[in-house]
């Protein structure tokens, strides 16, 4: 089956979505040329109407898409593409180019977007970033500071302060990320773990036993 470019143009909608999170990241135009080069590639090309061109997401800013599916909708003449997404998909920085509110409703997931922040820090490193500073200082520098972060929050819940209490575990959040980019440890890795706990059932814990949340 194959979209019908013969409506608008030779042109069709694409719209771009985040295969963990759904989030919808971009809606962009495909061309017969455009969709032949995705399907040879595994990435994400589109025509750009005002420069009248085929582009390669990504190829200026490292931003690339790698396509994880694809359908067509019903008439045939609009794609949904659902990729991983090497940092921010819009060029203004943002991860999704959607990010204008105008009856606000927050569907994305705070850990992917952070993560995937801190990734692109890696990739591409910013002047006076403190991530880039932390990373560049290595994994004894970031352990010192989870473990600073940790005491931290034990302090502020023993304080009884629900405010100072969430800007540490903020802060602990923060640089726990930072350690499972710089260690390699994906959020799915640590969701999956989750998951496969969660699963478990009517286990009665020994001493020193995982078993149901």
């Amino acid at each position: 089956m194959k979209p019908d470019f013969n409506k608008m143009n030779g042109l069709i909608p694409a719209i771009v979505q985040d295969v963990k999170t759904k989030q919808v990241l971009m809606l962009a135009y495909v061309n017969e040329e455009a969709y032949d080069m995705m399907l040879k590639t595994h990435e994400t090309y589109f025509y750009s109407r005002s420069r009248q061109e085929l582009w390669h997401k990504g190829e200026t800013s490292g931003h690339f898409q790698h396509i994880e599916g694809m359908s067509l909708d019903c008439d045939q003449d609009t794609l949904l593409i659902y990729v991983t997404q090497t940092g921010a998909a819009c060029h203004t920085g943002h991860y999704s180019c959607f990010f204008d509110d105008i009856i606000p409703y927050d569907n994305s997931s705070l850990a992917d977007a952070l993560y995937g922040t801190i990734m692109d820090r890696i990739d591409h490193p910013v002047e006076k970033s403190y991530t880039n500073y932390l990373l560049n200082e290595g994994v004894d520098k970031i352990c010192k500071k989870v473990g600073e972060e940790a005491t931290e929050t034990v302090i502020a819940a023993k304080n009884d302060s629900k405010e100072d209490l969430i800007g540490e575990i903020g802060d602990l959040y923060y640089h726990v990320m930072v350690l499972m980019a710089n260690r390699g440890v994906k959020v799915e890795d640590v969701e999956k773990l989750l998951k496969e706990r969660h699963k478990i059932t009517g286990n009665k814990k020994v001493f020193h036993t995982r078993g149901e949340y």
